[in-house]
């Protein structure tokens, strides 16, 4: 089954994604290579229309949405910073790299990038905490065996 896109005025016809599940999988790897939601969605041949829609209506597709987008401007800074240390001032294509852009991009999604950030980081915090509060309730159940078997051997010894 095909479906048309219109491209300007022209009509393309992509073929409708036969997997439910392996479209998002597809867009959001090209979202956070790209940043870039229009072609993230070109990519995995689905409209932009239904990826907003799965966002809205998925919760867990809408945090994985966020958390390629973060990487997607982390990689976009990492790139920077390298062709700022290297000089290197043109694209794979040869044209001029667009400094102005990509940091009025970084810019403007400075803030969301760090609530993410601190969203994971907090995340990470929480696994640690549930892994410390684990470790001391097997502590807490070895000392209570230890103790209850040495109050054992103190009734059998004579």
């Amino acid at each position: 089954m095909t479906k048309p896109i219109r491209r300007g005025r022209n009509l393309v016809v992509r073929p409708t994604p036969r997997n439910n599940t392996r479209w998002r999988e597809v867009f959001l790897e090209k979202l956070a290579e790209t940043s870039n939601v229009s072609l993230s969605a070109e990519w995995a041949s689905i409209s932009t229309a239904q990826v907003y829609a799965s966002r809205r209506c998925e919760p867990e597709f809408a945090r994985k949405w966020t958390a390629a987008l973060c990487e997607g401007y982390d990689n976009l800074e990492m790139d920077v910073l390298r062709r700022l240390r290297t000089g290197d001032s043109k694209d794979l294509d040869g044209n001029k790299f667009d400094f102005g852009a990509a940091l009025r991009i970084l810019a403007a999604h400075r803030e969301s990038a760090a609530r993410e950030r601190a969203i994971r980081d907090n995340e990470d915090a929480d696994a640690i905490i549930a892994e410390i509060d684990a470790q001391f309730d097997q502590m807490r159940t070895r000392a209570k065996a230890a103790e209850r078997l040495a109050t054992t051997d103190d009734d059998v010894t004579p």
